[in-house]
């Protein structure tokens, strides 16, 4: 296809057609008549061949062609948005942006229990949305711009990614206080006899079971949870022990009848890292608040 003869302004057209799925909703967002839309995607389909989106019962889906296409137009258009802007002020104090982070409830703890002061300062309209944070990078939302920033752990980030380490983090036990079966310490024996509760965090295994696993050893779990500020309250009411991260378990402990132990072998930290589209590094509100999250860690 010769891009000299493709009006662009079809893009616009084709990325509001798949977030909407609905030619009458998206001529409303793009503040364009339904027969103009309409006669967008007539044009779309006959420049590239395909009917992009095809009615199915009352909705239109998009084709596996347009599924393919709907990602990177989206990153294109989001790109072409952030370099036009690039020049732009952005004043914290007056800023009414939305900004949308994927997080782990754990690191969510950590990070916006210091950030929300900041925020309620500095940048008093600034929007913040938390969204659940999967065990995998959520690439396809971040390369849609349906997420500005994730803070997590991660094993495989795409070079298209920015990637900063924000903190290590260690692993520690915590049972209740009083635990029948607890004086203080562990040793292997004994966490072992212990009955557990595992934040699977959508994981199949976790780093002190695979630790145990290469050991030739399991532990008893009994109780699986996505959750870990429920896994702490669950513990601090019963018999289970879990493992959480060393930040939160002393979190808890100053907050619920909780005491932590040191796990009976030894595990390397684990990094959390933020990661973000590189090309948004030039979005001057995204870049503020990376900063001030950076901030946090560093402290």
């Amino acid at each position: 296809m010769n891009i000299a003869n493709f009006d662009l302004n079809l893009l616009r057209v084709l990325d509001m057609l798949l977030r909407e799925q609905n030619v009458s909703r998206a001529a409303e967002r793009l503040a364009l008549t339904q027969p103009t839309v309409s006669n967008a995607l007539a044009r779309l389909r006959d420049l590239l061949g395909d009917p992009l989106l095809v009615r199915v019962g009352r909705r239109m889906r998009p084709t596996p062609r347009a599924l393919a296409l709907e990602g990177p137009i989206r990153a294109a258009l989001l790109q072409i948005e952030q370099t036009l802007g690039a020049g732009d002020s952005f004043d914290p104090q007056l800023s009414h942006r939305q900004l949308r982070l994927a997080l782990t409830d754990f690191a969510e703890q950590l990070c916006m229990s210091k950030l929300l002061p900041t925020l309620q300062t500095q940048a008093p309209h600034l929007r913040v949305d938390v969204l659940h944070l999967t065990p995998n990078l959520p690439a396809e939302a971040l390369d849609r711009g349906e997420i500005d920033l994730v803070l997590g752990r991660f094993d495989d980030v795409p070079a298209r990614y920015e990637r900063r380490h924000w903190r290590s983090e260690t692993l520690h036990v915590a049972v209740r206080q009083g635990h029948p079966e607890v004086n203080g310490t562990l040793d292997l024996q004994a966490f072992l006899a212990l009955r557990h509760l595992w934040v699977h965090g959508g994981q199949t295994r976790g780093m002190v079971d695979q630790w145990l696993g290469e050991q030739g050893l399991a532990r008893r779990i009994v109780y699986t949870t996505p959750n870990y500020l429920q896994a702490a309250h669950l513990a601090a009411s019963s018999d289970l022990c879990v493992v959480l991260p060393t930040a939160l378990a002393r979190h808890f402990a100053r907050l619920l009848p909780l005491q932590v132990l040191d796990l009976p072998f030894a595990l390397e930290p684990f990094q959390l890292e933020l990661v973000y589209l590189a090309h948004r590094q030039h979005d001057p509100a995204l870049s503020w608040l990376v900063a001030r999250i950076m901030e946090i860690g560093a402290s």
